[in-house]
């Protein structure tokens, strides 16, 4: 299957696309924040810094194994937040979530309506190729990741051990299913849908 990068339709009052060159200067304003950058492991400092990580987000879709979707307000105007599904394994049955939320964005629901979105996009799309459980995960001292799981569906499953230094302190795994509550999207998600070339 080849997906092509195409802008999403407008959910929730989001707007979420792949990733442009031209983002570059909202990313780093978006990692001046501390929050971001403590629960974040690639640093953009500056414009060769976001180049670079905005290489690894094209590549990330020309290989299959990375999604990364920017959130703008519905508008278009700000970016607000990045959602992405990693498949390191393309055609497997599983995945991951991974997302932050621009600092002046948190509190407004941002992030589990991306994932929201994004776990509807990931089912559909990879449904014929066996994708079947996609995980959240974060450390432990990340109480507003988990809460995130939680209003996205993603169920808590366990505690996972730390594994210095690239991730120093324990973990959770949430996650959902595909067929564990998981309604078929409606009719809003039709664009969706046919979003995806096979």
């Amino acid at each position: 299957m080849t997906l092509a990068p195409t802008a999403l339709p407008a959910v929730g009052g989001l707007l979420l696309r792949p990733f442009e060159d031209g983002d570059a200067p909202a990313l780093v304003e978006a990692y001046r924040d501390e929050t971001l950058r403590r629960f974040t492991r690639v640093p953009v400092d500056d414009a060769d810094q976001a180049a670079r990580w905005l290489e690894l987000q094209h590549r990330g879709w020309s290989e299959g194994t990375r999604y990364s979707f920017a959130v703008l307000d519905a508008d278009g105007a700000d970016l607000v937040a990045n959602v992405v599904l990693k498949r390191g394994t393309p055609g497997g049955e599983g995945a991951e979530v991974g997302y932050w939320t621009a600092a002046a964005a948190r509190g407004r629901g941002v992030a589990p309506r991306a994932v929201e979105a994004l776990t509807a996009w990931a089912f559909a799309a990879f449904a014929d190729e066996g994708l079947a459980r996609i995980d959240l995960l974060h450390q432990v001292d990340n109480a507003a990741s988990c809460r995130v799981a939680e209003k996205s569906g993603y169920a808590f499953r366990e505690v996972l051990t730390a594994l210095p230094p690239e991730f120093p302190l324990d973990g959770h795994r949430h996650s959902r299913n595909r067929l564990d509550g998981f309604e078929r999207p409606g009719p809003e998600w039709g664009a969706w849908l046919l979003w995806y070339d096979t």
